[in-house]
């Protein structure tokens, strides 16, 4: 019994869905398609360069949502292949046309409106039979509880029973009741239909694949080289730091043994320098295992690390944080140091005297952006560490997008693909 009412809530809970989405696929769908190719087409006239890469953008997160639902209401995955934009993306008319460019010559913008079209079409005929299935039924019971004496004196078809008796009426509930059972059966599987028919055509080519591939090889190989050089300077710091300052505390100490009965005094100057040699390996050793995983980012999460580590910035800051939940251990601390060595950076090279820190989870990215007031000039592989941060970031299949113009001022972008918990 419990095991059929679970059923039929979960064909309801489908086909409500399905009636939800299917305004979306009607509605959304169809007028992103006939805006998109006005927008395309009117690229000759020059209006086309402003309003295609807003509509293209709006596009991808109208994909994106589906991708979503698609994930969370029938566990159907389709990946997000877009291309990151450059990262000295210029401003002004000259970027816009760059930015129109990228994005049509992007496979996956083309893969978009292809899907507008089937999600218009195919999409939401599937929908529309998801829902339909279950509403259907309702009719015929009502032609039979005398709905049916309207049509006396003409004849009502429902399905292929033709209604004009209490005898025909029956009929019909008796066909609502088959068209109830199809559709409990199948909602679900139809809701899941559609998400499928999204993902053929969203989805990348063998090509696109083999390249992301060779990518993710790429920052494999980064990562493995980002570690051992991680290695190598907590080796380094350990050997020049702590333990040379533990080393000469254990040098004070035996020289102390010799001298605190022969020379009381020198003895206590000595055991001063002792006492202030551990403090100082002691300070070290905690910057040190800060620096590997700070504890606050391991029992507080990454929102409230970001804002200690504001807080020991010199100089003002205001950091936004809207995290429903926390990332996986890995992302949080790539995403916690990608921060951390953008902060340095703003302090170090920018002359900022204020800073802006916005951390926020939306469309499966988690996306967090640095901004300073300084002078600007900042860009990748010009040994401010940005270059560093990006093939971090690139672990996790993330990007880095830096504005910075002479002047400033200068915003950092980090998205990383993750889901919260």
């Amino acid at each position: 019994m419990g095991s059929a009412k679970s059923r039929v809530r979960a064909a309801y809970l489908a086909g409500g869905r399905a009636f939800v989405l299917s305004f979306a696929s009607i509605a959304g769908s169809a007028t992103l398609f006939v805006l998109s190719l006005l927008s395309i087409t009117f690229i000759l006239l020059g209006v086309g360069l402003f309003t295609t890469p807003v509509l293209m953008e709006t596009v991808r997160k109208h994909a994106d949502k589906r991708r979503l639902l698609a994930a969370a209401w029938s566990d159907v995955r389709i990946p997000v292949p877009y291309r990151p934009f450059p990262k000295d993306l210029r401003t002004g008319f000259t970027g816009q046309v760059e930015r129109t460019v990228l994005m049509l010559k992007d496979p996956a913008t083309w893969r978009d409106l292809r899907w507008l079209l089937l999600d218009m079409t195919a999409g939401y005929v599937v929908l529309v039979f998801a829902f339909a299935l279950l509403v259907y039924p309702v009719e015929g019971l009502v032609l039979a509880a005398g709905l049916w004496r309207v049509f006396e004196d003409s004849t009502y078809w429902y399905g292929f029973v033709p209604v004009n008796s209490q005898a025909t009426g029956l009929a019909a509930a008796a066909l609502g009741g088959a068209v109830l059972l199809a559709g409990l059966w199948a909602s679900r599987p139809l809701l899941r239909l559609h998400f499928v028919l999204a993902r053929s055509a969203l989805s990348p080519t063998p090509e696109e694949l083999a390249q992301r591939i060779d990518r993710l090889t790429e920052t494999r190989h980064e990562a493995v080289d980002t570690a051992a050089s991680e290695l190598r300077r907590i080796e380094r710091d350990l050997h020049d730091g702590a333990q040379a300052r533990l080393v000469a505390m254990g040098m004070n100490l035996g020289t102390i043994e010799a001298l605190v009965e022969k020379d009381p005094a020198q003895a206590k100057k000595l055991l001063a320098m002792a006492r202030a040699s551990s403090a100082e390996a002691l300070t070290e050793l905690r910057d040190l295992v800060r620096g590997i995983h700070p504890p606050v980012l391991a029992e507080r999460g990454l929102g409230d690390a970001v804002k200690a580590l504001a807080l020991r910035m010199p100089l003002a800051s205001e950091v936004t944080v809207e995290l429903p939940g926390r990332a996986d251990a890995p992302v949080e601390s790539a995403a916690y140091f990608a921060v951390s060595e953008t902060l340095t950076n703003a302090v170090k090279h920018a002359g900022a005297d204020r800073i802006w820190v916005d951390v926020h989870h939306a469309g499966g990215m988690l996306r967090i952006s640095v901004t300073d007031n300084g002078g600007g000039g900042a860009a990748v592989g010009t040994g401010s560490g940005l270059s560093g941060i990006e093939r971090r970031l690139g672990t996790f299949d993330g990007v880095l997008a830096v504005s910075s113009p002479v002047g400033g001022p200068t915003m950092v972008t980090m998205e990383i693909p993750c889901a919260l918990s």
